[in-house]
């Protein structure tokens, strides 16, 4: 019976072990649009916890993992000017994987449970945004 139970406890934190989440590879594709046709030429502010970056759409930035929120604000002459912001996604989880002991004599259980935290990374920002412009 023992060897049941740490086989199954063995497993269980094995596979807790590889529930890692893959990640894009941080760049990020920005471009803006107007009545939904993408047009460049815009000049734009990109701003992560990590840095500030200046873009001339379209543009491509490689930002990395997500730090924080993604903030992007851009001009052109003849629009007004026009900012998004976007959290990140895919951060780590606070889901959890149950693992339960159970034993006793006679028939009667007593159980014994703890959780593992699975991690699916840092989080990740889309690979391509479209900021949406509007004519003044």
């Amino acid at each position: 019976m023992r060897f049941v139970t740490y086989s199954v406890l063995s497993l269980s934190m094995l596979l807790a072990a590889c529930a890692t989440g893959g990640q894009g590879d941080g760049r990020v594709s920005i471009t803006t649009a107007s009545n939904g046709q993408e047009f460049g030429g815009a000049n734009c502010v990109v701003v992560t916890g990590s840095g500030r970056w200046n873009i001339v759409t379209p543009a491509t930035l490689q930002l990395g993992e997500a730090n924080g929120e993604l903030r992007i604000v851009c001009n052109r002459i003849g629009y007004r000017t026009s900012e998004l912001r976007l959290p990140p996604y895919g951060q780590a989880s606070g889901s959890s994987m149950g693992v339960g002991l159970g034993g006793g004599s006679g028939g009667v259980g007593l159980g014994l449970g703890f959780s593992l935290p699975i991690m699916t990374g840092g989080g990740s920002y889309p690979s391509r945004v479209v900021v949406n412009m509007y004519p003044q």
